[in-house]
C-alpha cells in the first residue's frame, strides 16, 4: 500500500469531512499557541526581511487556517510593541499528494479578503503556497525555513511496519488491525522501530531545512505508560470488531482484513526523548505532555500534565 499516494483527510466541507470532525486537533492547537507565540518573538529577534513558516501534515480546513491566523497576528503584535518593521510572511502548506488542497486554496482567497477587510493597508503581507509531499523525507532547500509547525501528525506513521508479514504470507496480527491486549512484544517492537525510523528521518530532514535559530514545535498523540496503548486501543479495537463482522457476514474477504493494518503509533515520552537524542541535531527546548477529553466538545478534563523537561 503506498501512503503517499492514497493516504489522506476526508476532504471537502460536507457532514463527515475533516474540515468539519476535527475539533480534537483545534483543541491541540490552542494548546500549544503559548508556545508558538514565544517561538516566533525569539525567531523575530534576528529582524527577517521575510519569514518563512512551514505548516506540516496541514490536511484542509479552518484548523489549517487557526495556526496561519497564530502566526500572523503573534507578527503583527510583536512588531507594533518594537515599532519593527513587519517582515513578509511566507506559509507553505504542506500534506500528501492526495490532500485536498483545492479546499485550502479556495479558503485561502477568501482568509486573505477577510485581513485586507479588517486590517487595510496596514497589514501584515502574507502568501500561501501549498506543498504536497511526505514529510518523511526532504521538501524545502537547505537553511531556508524559519519556522516548522506540525499537530496531530507524527503519530501516522510513513508505512505499516515492515515484518507483520511472516514466512509464506503468514500475518503476525491476524485479524487485529493495529497492537491490541493480545499482540505479541514483537508486534510492538515492529510499531516502536517504524515510529523511531520514520521520526529519525523527520528529524535528519528538518535539521537540514531549518535556517540557524530556526524553531520548530511539534504536538502529536501518545501514551502515558507501557504496554497500555491507552484509549486508541480502544477504538481501533472496535473498527476491528466491525471489520470481522463484514467478514462474517461475507461483505470484506478475511486475507483482505488479515493483510490490514493501521500505519500509526502512539509513543511514550522516552521514546520521542531518545529519538530526538539519538538524530543529535536538536535542543529541545520544551517537552510537555497535556490530556485533552476524547469528546470534542467537552473540555472539562482537558488539562496540562506536569510532565516537563527543559533540555
Amino acid at each position: 500500500m503506498n501512503m503517499e499516494q492514497i493516504f489522506h483527510m476526508v476532504g471537502g466541507a460536507g457532514e463527515n469531512s475533516y474540515a468539519n470532525n476535527s475539533r480534537l486537533q483545534e483543541k491541540a492547537i490552542l494548546k500549544t499557541k503559548p508556545f508558538v507565540e514565544e517561538a516566533i518573538k525569539e525567531i523575530l529577534k534576528s529582524l527577517p526581511e521575510k519569514f518563512v513558516v512551514a505548516d506540516l501534515g496541514c490536511s484542509s480546513g479552518p484548523n489549517t487556517f487557526r495556526m496561519l491566523s497564530e502566526v500572523i497576528n503573534f507578527v503583527d503584535q510583536h512588531c507594533r510593541q518594537l515599532s519593527q518593521q513587519k517582515p513578509e510572511i511566507q506559509f507553505f502548506l504542506n500534506d500528501l499528494p492526495s490532500n485536498d488542497f483545492n479546499n485550502l486554496f479556495q479558503i485561502s482567497k477568501l482568509y486573505e479578503e477577510k485581513i485586507r477587510e479588517e486590517k487595510g493597508d496596514d497589514y501584515v503581507p502574507f502568501y500561501v503556497v501549498g506543498l504536497p509531499g511526505s514529510f518523511y523525507g526532504r521538501l524545502f532547500p537547505s537553511k531556508s525555513v524559519h519556522f516548522f509547525h506540525s499537530s496531530y501528525c507524527l503519530m501516522w506513521l510513513s508505512q505499516v511496519p515492515k515484518g507483520l508479514e511472516g514466512e509464506k504470507g503468514y500475518q503476525l496480527n491476524g485479524t487485529d488491525i493495529y497492537i491490541s491486549k493480545e499482540s505479541s512484544s514483537t508486534i510492538s517492537q515492529l510499531y516502536l522501530e517504524q515510529f523511531k525510523s520514520d521520526f529519525l528521518e523527520f528529524l535528519k530532514s528538518r535539521s537540514k531545512e531549518l535556517i540557524f535559530g530556526g524553531r520548530m514545535i511539534l504536538s502529536f498523540l501518545g501514551r502515558r505508560n507501557c504496554p497500555s496503548i491507552g484509549e486508541h486501543l480502544y477504538f481501533w479495537g472496535l473498527l476491528a470488531d466491525a471489520l470481522k463482522e463484514l467478514v462474517s457476514e461475507g461483505l470484506v474477504e478475511v486475507d483482505k482484513l488479515n493483510a490490514f493494518n493501521l500505519p500509526f503509533y502512539t509513543p511514550l515520552m522516552e521514546e520521542v526523548k531518545s529519538t530526538i537524542n539519538m538524530e543529535g541535531s536538536f535542543h529541545l527546548d520544551q517537552l510537555q505532555t497535556f490530556e485533552s477529553n476524547w469528546d470534542p466538545f467537552d473540555e472539562s478534563n482537558d488539562n496540562f500534565v506536569v510532565d516537563n523537561d527543559n533540555g
